[in-house]
């Protein structure tokens, strides 16, 4: 019997709403790890049945207990399992033969302990499949549904107040995410659900998310990462997350602990593990924190209810040097500080003293405090203006006029409509707690203020391009010829494959001796190129196996021999199946495209600058395939050069639409040879009056892991 025939997302939805609670190895003192999550289900009243089972005891805190998981009453929604290592698998089969269905498991030993537990791990596993039991962990803390008062856990966090709120946070590390937890609270956001996932040998971050911000309480979700491996599911959970309109926001460790892979194309060069988990997350609209007090930051903002519709951010401050700050931080998290309308320019000096600046960021000066007026008319007026999104209202210290100031923000907050945030630096404990109580976001410093409502606006612009974009229709899947074996595939061959996939590549043949290259020079009826051609080299200029420009007879038989004979010093081992021919392209301007098989995102595709220079220049961009032209035309606009697209020191802008129809060729089709397809190199891509052409590929197979083994 397996959980599958029970529905797996019913099962979570129980586990995660238990009408009745088994608390296997349960402890008479209540502040042991196997007693704690007694005392918290019993002291915060919650109202479902709670089973203790210990063989040592017949009751605990008034509550029967049961001798073993056979002798209880009924079969609870969820079992906490808190015994030794060694007893958890017996415990978990025990579950599944008296209908329990769903289980956390505290207990540690498992893979966190080296290689005796990978094995003890990996068999917990299989016995919770064979049992059709769903588990939370092992090694976990387990988790907390505050709106039900569900305390499945015996986190530290559940010691203090738990109140329900509209924050889901689910994280792999315990003793962390009960630190985020910890300050979570601290600010008054409150947690509506806190779930530690553990070692993750069932039930991981996405499936646990996903089934939590089903919950109408829910707005907004965040999670902590240590680690990924089906990155599929956290696909399918930021789009679910999308659809329902609420914000995710994960901070991952490890941003810098991947090193570059040894890969047969720039592409499996560039595409490390943290750029392409960046790049991802971003492709689906999830924000990504750099550490827990820039998440807490976010979930501020985004918890509070108004949303920016642009990127136009309004500063109103009592320091000019304050709003010259966050004016530079604004533009470096994608914000604009606009001119005013001219309309709002006149409003504000009609209200504004002579010294003050009429302007963004508006200096409403120090005299604010004798003329309370005099910022809540500022920030009215600015917030109207049509080019402003979202705000910020920079103050300092103030503690003498904690009344004054709440009242003219709730004035504020009251005659407008947009979204704004408070930068108090130095503030008064009570001041920010009423601010917050409010719905007001509080920060001490410029710039957490405005990556704040950088990431309101962020989000929104991921909402808008969520909505607007096409659906991808569905991939064909290409025939490939039979025999087609793993390794460098012939470039005459995958040049034919891109093709007729609708990809712009230059026309080339292989020449296996002199005539054969005159013969082809004499049809191309131009200057052509030779390149060396072989399974062994595919970094052909590293080893000086391309010639350019030749044009007569004479240069073709020379080049012919010289890249043989140069390829044969060089690489002496490698094979040499000829010289390719192909006739000169043009264009001014030189990108790569590529792709890369991920193991954990699946097909990622990547376009740059810089042709041969792009390791150096590392001017890169990723998605994952497939992927529309609306989300390459995307990709272009991130390009740091970007841009040269649009012509400099004289050369002609490029067709952007052209070179993002290719992209999203490119990545349909790499899509659909998933299966087979490693790596694909298309460097250089020249870009001229005629659009883009790829004049180079490289592409590899490799079948899955599954397929080799």
């Amino acid at each position: 019997m397996t959980a599958v025939m029970h529905d797996r997302a019913s099962v979570v939805r129980r586990l995660l709403h238990p009408r009745a609670i088994a608390v296997v190895g349960a402890s008479s003192d209540l502040g042991k790890i196997n007693g704690r999550p007694l005392k918290h289900l019993l002291e915060k009243g919650y109202a479902g049945r709670i089973l203790p089972v210990n063989p040592k005891y017949r009751e605990i805190a008034g509550l029967p207990c049961y001798p073993s998981i056979a002798s209880l009453p009924e079969a609870a929604d969820l079992a906490i399992v808190a015994v030794p290592a060694h007893e958890v698998l017996a415990s978990v089969e025990a579950l599944g033969e008296r209908g329990i269905r769903a289980a956390v498991i505290f207990s540690s030993g498992f893979g966190e302990m080296g290689p005796a537990g990978v094995a003890l791990e990996q068999a917990l596993a299989e016995r919770a499949r064979s049992s059709g039991v769903v588990l939370c962990g092992p090694n976990c803390l387990g988790f907390i549904n505050a709106f039900d008062r569900v305390y499945a856990t015996f986190s530290q966090y559940a010691d203090g107040e738990t109140g329900s709120g509209p924050i889901a946070f689910v994280t792999q590390s315990g003793a962390f995410g009960t630190a985020i937890a910890a300050l979570v609270r601290q600010r008054g956001l409150g947690l509506g659900y806190f779930i530690n996932t553990g070692n993750e040998v069932d039930l991981g971050f996405s499936e646990l998310m996903m089934a939590v911000i089903e919950d109408p309480r829910i707005r907004v979700a965040a999670g902590y990462l240590e680690g990924l491996e089906d990155g599929a599911a956290l696909v399918q959970l930021a789009q679910r997350c999308q659809a329902l309109r609420k914000p995710l926001v994960l901070t991952k460790v490890g941003r810098m602990a991947a090193g570059v892979r040894a890969a047969a194309s720039h592409t499996g060069a560039l595409a490390v593990e943290d750029a392409v988990f960046d790049a991802v997350i971003r492709q689906y609209g999830v924000l990504r924190a750099r550490n827990e007090e820039q998440m807490l930051d976010m979930l501020e903002a985004l918890c509070q209810p108004r949303m920016a519709t642009g990127c136009g951010l309004g500063i109103a401050t009592q320091s000019g040097g304050a709003g010259v700050m966050m004016a530079d931080r604004a533009e470096e998290v994608g914000l604009k500080v606009p001119e005013l309308m001219p309309e709002t320019h006149a409003r504000l000096v009609l209200v504004m003293p002579a010294f003050g600046a009429a302007c963004n960021p508006v200096d409403v000066t120090g005299q604010f405090v004798a003329h309370p007026e005099l910022l809540r008319e500022s920030v009215v007026v600015l917030m109207d203006d049509p080019n402003i999104h979202v705000g910020i209202v920079w103050l300092q210290l103030m503690h003498a006029h904690v009344d004054k100031l709440v009242h003219i923000f709730r004035e504020i907050q009251e005659r407008t409509a947009k979204p704004f945030l408070v930068c108090w630096v130095a503030a008064p404990d009570e001041a920010v707690r009423r601010l917050r109580a409010m719905g007001i976001a509080v920060y001490g410093a410029g710039e957490r203020a405005v990556e704040a409502a950088g990431a309101l606006a962020q989000y929104q612009m991921h909402q808008r391009r969520a909505d607007g974009a096409m659906s991808m229709p569905p991939l064909a899947t290409p025939k490939l010829p039979n025999g087609a074996k793993d390794g460098v595939q012939a470039t005459v061959q995958a040049t034919e494959w891109l093709r007729a996939a609708g990809v712009p590549m230059a026309t080339v043949a292989l020449a296996r001796d002199e005539d054969e290259a005159v013969a082809l020079w004499r049809a191309s009826g131009g200057a052509v190129a030779l390149k060396i051609e072989s399974p062994d080299i595919t970094h052909k200029t590293e080893i000086g196996g391309v010639l350019l420009k030749l044009n007569d007879e004479a240069a073709v038989r020379s080049g012919f021999q010289s890249l043989m004979q140069g390829a044969a010093r060089a690489l002496p081992q490698a094979r040499l199946s000829g010289v390719l021919v192909q006739t000169m392209a043009q264009g001014h301007l030189e990108l790569v495209i590529g792709a890369r098989r991920d193991p954990v995102f699946g097909m990622i595709v990547m376009v740059g600058l810089g042709g041969v220079l792009v390791e150096v220049l590392k001017d890169v961009v990723f998605r994952r395939a497939p992927f529309n032209t609306h989300e390459a035309m995307g990709m272009l606009a991130d390009l740091r050069m970007g841009a040269l697209l649009d012509g400099v020191r004289g050369q002609p802008p490029v067709d952007r639409k052209a070179i993002a129809r290719m992209l999203a060729d490119v990545s349909a089709w790499t899509a659909a040879m998933q299966p087979v397809l490693a790596e694909l190199d298309l460097n250089p891509v020249l870009v001229g009056p005629m659009g883009p052409i790829a004049v180079d590929c490289v592409m590899v197979f490799r079948g899955p892991p599954a397929r080799d083994g």
